[in-house]
């Protein structure tokens, strides 16, 4: 049976979670076991719902109870469904709602890095970046382009921010990932020692002197590849640089030096990752 509530009361407590907390607030740092994060549209709540992720309520568009929500209102059960109009709900949440809909859900508990990691023959790394637009936009590209999963880490902003869920259209929920390095295992020393460990060879991309470009026979005959990312503004950590197998650059025109890190992801995802990967496929049939 459908719990279906009008929106009468702005400062209602259980209103909290859409309109007064923050992402940090959402993430629960120091009690990770009550985390929560916000999907929204319903294609990504079903995203979510389709990886196992439990929700905790919906904030809809009254119109989208029976119209593009319908499928994502039945799946969810009895819990509440706080509904208003759309003037309404921008006026609490101070954004206007991707299709009229967000659903706050439990946090699921992150797998630890060999979980994340094994079968997988390409995977990306992800050191320090820190804008939820660009990791959305990365795991997009990741998903759709051949990466086995993703690995960040602890500086990077977290996949299951709002922003970066919306810019992902959900596929944080399609590819398996978690973060690496943390005081046991520090990056990059030992959270690269652990890459290697797991049979990966890494590749950082970056602009020195020594890389080789991103379509040398060595990286597409890998067998497993760790493709690592830095932050658009200062790039990979020299340390991080230094113990990667490879450095790697995609090679320019027209004066131009680099790409933002989201769109140099998709060109080193369909290079190192689909292209290669179809080859390894071909050559396997032989």
């Amino acid at each position: 049976m459908q719990n279906i509530i009008e929106i009468t009361d702005f400062s209602a407590p259980e209103l909290d979670i859409y309109a007064r907390m923050t992402e940090g607030q959402l993430l629960n740092r120091h009690e990770p076991e009550k985390g929560l994060f916000i999907a929204e549209s319903p294609k990504v709540v079903e995203r979510a719902l389709d990886a196992g992720c439990r929700p905790v309520s919906l904030l809809l568009e009254r119109k989208h109870i029976e119209g593009e929500a319908r499928d994502v209102v039945a799946r969810c059960g009895d819990i509440p469904i706080y509904i208003a109009d759309f003037d309404v709900l921008t006026q609490l949440t101070g954004f206007q709602l991707t299709r009229g809909v967000l659903c706050a859900m439990h946090r699921p508990p992150l797998p630890s890095p060999e979980e994340v990691c094994a079968g997988s023959r390409r995977i990306a790394v992800l050191e320090n970046i820190m804008n939820p637009t660009n990791i959305g936009a990365i795991f997009r590209s990741a998903a759709a382009l051949g990466m086995d999963a993703v690995l960040l880490t602890p500086d990077c902003s977290d996949p299951l921010y709002r922003r970066a869920i919306r810019v992902s259209m959900g596929t944080v929920f399609q590819i398996p990932w978690t973060f690496l390095g943390n005081e046991d295992c520090p990056w990059p020393s030992q959270g690269m020692e652990l890459l290697k460990n797991m049979g990966f060879r890494t590749a950082a991309m970056a602009l020195k002197d020594d890389s080789v470009s991103i379509d040398d026979p060595r990286l597409m005959s890998e067998e497993k590849l760790a493709i690592v990312l830095g932050s658009e503004g200062d790039g990979l950590a020299a340390s991080t640089i230094a113990d990667c197998d490879y450095t790697v650059r995609i090679p320019m025109s027209h004066g131009v030096d680099s790409l933002n890190v989201a769109a140099a992801s998709a060109v080193a995802f369909w290079q190192l990752g689909a292209r290669a990967d179809m080859q390894y496929r071909i050559a396997s049939l032989k």
